[in-house]
């Protein structure tokens, strides 16, 4: 492989393959120094790259690296079959190159990912799907590099932490009348989780997401099956809440572990909100507030540092004054970039 199909060439003296498990370490690397010049502090962590490149992960991701004729690594182009229509772009480029080669191998990698991405509709019998992919606030090059390869900046996202206390925070919130918040129910408590129930999981946050941003549906085996790819996934971070006997609100959450602070120091384990919703029907019962002191009291009741979530910078709910209120601060901001991208002739076909 030395060029993609319609895009850029390789740049000459590099060369590009399919990642296998000897490249874990040296794409861990990448990433962190990528994240360290970015952001100002790494946090990608080998247990997250080794699922995505050959564990669970491996079948929805589309992959190639790039090295130099000295063997080190300059590139990773990453392509997630996230669900139907939605492939999640990622070209990371060692920030070490001088300008001029860093950006003719972002070019051949956003070209890449285009090749990739038609590879994902060809599988999935589509024409079109939206490539997804993004920047730190702080990254002018890759917005540059983003800009270049025809995405659109769509969104702004806060990336918000609040610590934990132990002691304060290991006592579990009392719900308002009418209102349960529950684990989602598991044979003898430890076995598989009741399908039922992460049914309704599901069906919540798609009904509670339909008027945000970007929502799209995603089937009910998209989506346990792309968070059971996630290492940090855990069945006994899933929870229901009912208002009046009636699902009415859920939240999803991950472990993070193996990460280091904006210091470079490790820190203990953390969990991360992946998702939080609650239906039209149930808001102004508390029922968000009384999700999030429930995991707080579960990360706390763990010996967790942390509880992380993200929050649309535009959200018409005014879901970052309850965070904020409940002492979540946002650590650092990302950027959704997004393009189109359709395989040959679909727009004839369509008409």
């Amino acid at each position: 492989m030395t060029a993609s199909a319609d895009g850029p060439a390789l740049p000459p003296g590099l060369t590009a393959l399919a990642p296998g498990v000897d490249e874990i370490d040296d794409l861990v690397r990448l990433l962190r120094r990528h994240e360290r010049e970015a952001r100002g502090w790494p946090g990608a962590d080998s247990e997250t790259v080794a699922a995505e490149v050959t564990g669970r992960g491996a079948s929805t991701h589309l992959h190639e690296a790039v090295r130099d004729a000295d063997g080190v690594l300059r590139a990773w182009i990453n392509c997630h079959d996230r669900a139907a229509g939605r492939v999640l772009v990622g070209v990371t480029v060692d920030p070490d190159l001088p300008d001029d080669l860093a950006d003719r191998l972002a070019a051949y990698g956003f070209g890449r990912a285009e090749d990739l991405g038609r590879e994902v509709l060809r599988r999935r019998g589509l024409e079109r799907t939206q490539l997804d992919s993004g920047a730190f606030a702080d990254d002018p090059r890759q917005q540059r590099w983003l800009a270049a390869a025809g995405y659109e900046h769509v969104r702004d996202w806060w990336q918000m932490t609040r610590p934990v206390d132990p002691g304060t925070d290991a006592e579990q919130p009392t719900p308002r009348e009418g209102v349960e918040i529950r684990r989602v129910r598991r044979d003898d408590g430890v076995g598989l989780p009741d399908e039922d129930d992460l049914r309704a999981v599901h069906l919540v946050l798609e009904e509670s997401f339909a008027d945000h941003f970007n929502s799209y549906r995603e089937t009910f085996e998209e989506f346990v099956g792309r968070l059971r790819e996630d290492p940090g996934h855990r069945w006994d971070h899933w929870w229901l809440a009912t208002v009046d006997g009636e699902p009415a609100g859920a939240l999803v959450a991950t472990t993070v572990t193996g990460r280091v602070d904006e210091h470079g120091r490790a820190r203990p384990d953390s969990s991360y909100v992946e998702y939080i919703g609650v239906h039209r029907r149930a808001r102004g019962r508390g029922v968000a507030k009384l999700l999030l002191r429930t995991v707080i009291a579960d990360a706390a009741a763990r010996g967790r540092a942390s509880v992380g979530l993200e929050v649309d910078a535009s959200s018409p709910t005014g879901a970052d004054g309850l965070y904020l209120s409940m002492g979540w601060k946002t650590s650092y901001a990302t950027q959704s970039w997004h393009r189109t991208l359709s395989l040959p002739g679909s727009a004839q076909r369509a008409g």
